[in-house]
């Protein structure tokens, strides 16, 4: 959807010229102030998703004596990947590498050099810009989110100083990686205009120069991008990131003490379920947001984000009810949780019977990992990061290849080099995209799962991972932060 320009410019260039059309093919386009209002809106939700989302959500799940460790675990990340952010992660993200571009950016934006107010973003329609502030900011809260998530699958039993080390090591080497190989391109402007200059060439000589100009801009992108895989909104960069990392982190700090002897029962499904409730309000920000514009794409993801959660809830409180004969609070908040990982890559391209359809998977396939593969192989996720972010995000990253079909309702993929300046539905081949959103998920996997083990083993060395077990007896409230969540 092309944002309409601004009166006072085509007003201009009439007087100017006598024809709106040659002249307005010149002008560079403007942030449109609707787009700019909701992307504010946006990253506002996603930080709330962060905090006091996240934090309530973990906090509650845990015992008393390390609700207040969680609270300022998840907090401390958000600020430290903020300032990250700030000075290299958004310029190592989505900047180009040179000859390492595949796989990371550079350091042309570090400390956002050459960035003011009146610079723009690209977002996904062709002559359709954004502030680019703003979309340092939206992007940044995803950034902190992610570590963020981590957290869950080795809670009472870290210590402070590793959770801070690992974050900063953890974003460097797989977080702003993976985030610049999924979304990191030229965008649909330097397509259209490469692919004109190929349309309109005079001679075979000049469409030889520009067919090499328009291969050269379709080359500037990340690898999993040029594969043709689709994340809209996070089921790689955010989910599977996290939660193969939170995986291999609860292996590598082992099970807590007592773990499956002693009751760890949540000391508060009050605060869990408000947490959840923040997660569910913010993450319409982080699906629609995605969009980068108000727009159609971004109600087609607001609606695909509510109905796959509703559906996600229901079926893991069914499928919970059938299986243990009583359906839990736990169970239904764990459910959207599942449904909203679910749909985050297939949001605003999934239709929203086929987004129902990937809820109702996903809340019983979630539940089946936390309630039974957890416990057959015995690993100590302590909040099922593995078993929902990392299994949901899976199933909606490789689902997502099917449910975007146009014949079953989906937006397809789109082509901004078929009709140069605009966005042409491209030909879409399940077979093939499925195909791209295997390589993506399997690249996510080895690389963030890899890294994350060296990454925890070096952080081991350094500083150590794991408290001593008279702290973990004692909580880590008292042990690592000397103050209690409740004084009563």
């Amino acid at each position: 959807m092309l944002t309409t320009m601004p009166r006072r410019i085509v007003a201009t260039t009439l007087m100017l010229t006598g024809s709106a059309l040659p002249a307005l093919a010149d002008v560079a386009p403007v942030p449109n102030k609707g787009d700019t209002a909701w992307m504010i809106v946006a990253t506002a939700l996603v930080l709330m998703m962060s905090i006091p989302g996240l934090a309530l959500f973990y906090g509650g799940l845990v015992r008393a004596k390390n609700m207040l460790s969680v609270l300022t675990q998840v907090m401390a990340i958000v600020c430290l990947a903020g300032l990250l952010w700030v000075f290299f992660g958004y310029s190592l993200a989505f900047t180009n590498g040179g000859a390492l571009n595949d796989y990371i950016g550079g350091f042309s934006k570090a400390f956002l050099k050459g960035v003011d107010p009146n610079s723009v973003a690209a977002t996904f329609s062709n002559k359709v810009v954004i502030q680019e502030y703003i979309y340092i900011v939206f992007q940044m809260t995803f950034a902190m989110i992610t570590p963020a998530l981590i957290v869950g699958a080795f809670a009472e039993r870290i210590k402070f100083g590793a959770v801070l080390l690992f974050t900063i090591l953890w974003s460097c080497l797989v977080y702003y990686p993976i985030a610049h190989m999924v979304w990191y391109w030229g965008g649909p402007d330097a397509i259209g205009d490469a692919a004109k200059a190929v349309a309109t060439a005079a001679d075979a000589a000049a469409k030889t120069a520009a067919q090499t100009k328009l291969d050269e801009v379709l080359a500037d992108a990340g690898l999993i991008f040029k594969w043709g895989a689709l994340d809209f909104a996070g089921g790689t960069v955010v989910h599977i990131n996290a939660g193969i990392a939170g995986l291999v982190g609860c292996l590598m700090l082992g099970k807590r003490i007592g773990y499956g002897r002693e009751l760890m029962a949540p000391h508060s499904l009050v605060m869990t379920m408000i947490g959840a409730a923040l997660l569910w309000v913010g993450w319409f920000g982080f699906n629609a947001g995605s969009a980068l514009e108000a727009n159609g794409t971004a109600v087609l993801a607001f609606v695909n984000t509510m109905v796959a959660t509703c559906a996600g809830g229901l079926s893991w409180l069914i499928v919970e009810w059938l299986a243990k004969g009583k359906p839990s609070m736990l169970g239904l908040v764990s459910g959207v949780v599942a449904g909203l990982v679910a749909v985050t890559p297939a949001a605003g391209v999934a239709g929203p019977i086929g987004s129902i359809v990937l809820g109702l998977i996903a809340g019983a396939l979630c539940f089946v990992f936390v309630s039974y593969v957890k416990n057959a192989f015995g690993y100590d996720d302590t909040l099922d990061v593995f078993g929902i972010h990392c299994v949901g995000g899976i199933l909606g990253a490789i689902l997502t290849g099917i449910l975007a079909d146009p014949s079953l309702g989906g937006a397809g993929i789109v082509d901004y080099a078929a009709k140069p300046g605009e966005a042409a539905a491209g030909d879409f081949v399940m077979a093939t995209q499925v195909l791209a959103q295997l390589k993506a998920v399997a690249l996510t996997l080895v690389w963030s799962g890899v890294g994350s083990a060296i990454l925890f083993k070096v952080v081991d060395l350094v500083v150590g991972l794991r408290v001593s077990t008279e702290n973990e007896r004692m909580g880590l409230d008292i042990a690592e932060h000397g103050e209690r969540a409740y004084s009563l």
